[in-house]
């Protein structure tokens, strides 16, 4: 498990967990006072901001890097009424759901890589840029999206396969970078080796590269 920075504000906690962080910068962009770049030291001021500013910046938060732990009168994060994976440009998964990822509890923010050269899997830790990952955000649906589901919350199981894909179980509705529907599943494969001819889905192409990562079960 990776450090969780804990800052401890009056009103409300701000915990960042660094290993989860994918620089999308939000945070500093939208607030400067409240996380403070390229300084030494303290470099997160929970203070800075009202409760309700500070929970924003979490709930914008991609990767769960951020999160906060709720004080008196302040209510915690909210599930999502549709959960969704978004897929990035030359990029990540950006799942948001309540998930479970290889059986524990990851909240309900989490990108996860999907061009197989982080060293952080299944968390992406922008390698992706280094290693000239190019995949788009908007591919074309293989089919008809479908009615949305009766139900289109409650929680996502992901499960890393050994040497293989993402097998991803629960209501979700698989979304292009600009917000175009691609599918809605109760169940995926999505590709981590990033090789896949038909992304962001696995085609067994993990298994013709020698992708190798942990996982619970073979892929």
């Amino acid at each position: 498990m990776s450090d969780v920075e804990r800052v401890v504000g009056k009103n409300i906690t701000i915990l960042f967990e660094g290993a989860r962080c994918i620089h999308s910068r939000g945070c500093v962009l939208g607030r400067p006072d409240v996380f403070v770049p390229n300084v030494e030291g303290e470099w997160i001021h929970p203070d800075a901001a009202t409760v309700d500013e500070v929970r924003e910046l979490a709930h914008n938060c991609p990767s769960g890097a951020i999160r906060y732990e709720a004080r008196s009168g302040v209510d915690a994060e909210p599930a999502p009424v549709v959960n969704t994976v978004r897929i990035r440009e030359n990029g990540p998964l950006a799942f948001h759901a309540p998930l479970a990822i290889d059986g524990k509890d990851e909240g309900f923010r989490a990108t996860l890589c999907r061009c197989g050269l982080s060293n952080n899997k299944p968390y992406c830790d922008t390698r992706h840029h280094e290693g000239g990952f190019t995949a788009t955000g908007e591919p074309e649906p293989k089919s008809a999206a479908g009615a949305a589901p009766a139900r289109r919350d409650g929680p996502v199981a992901i499960e890393q396969l050994a040497n293989g894909p993402l097998h991803v179980k629960g209501s979700l509705e698989i979304v292009s970078g600009t917000g175009r529907t691609i599918a809605r599943a109760t169940e995926a494969w999505l590709c981590r080796c990033g090789q896949s001819a038909n992304k962001p889905y696995c085609d067994g192409s993990h298994k013709r590269v020698g992708f190798e990562a942990p996982g619970n079960v073979r892929g």
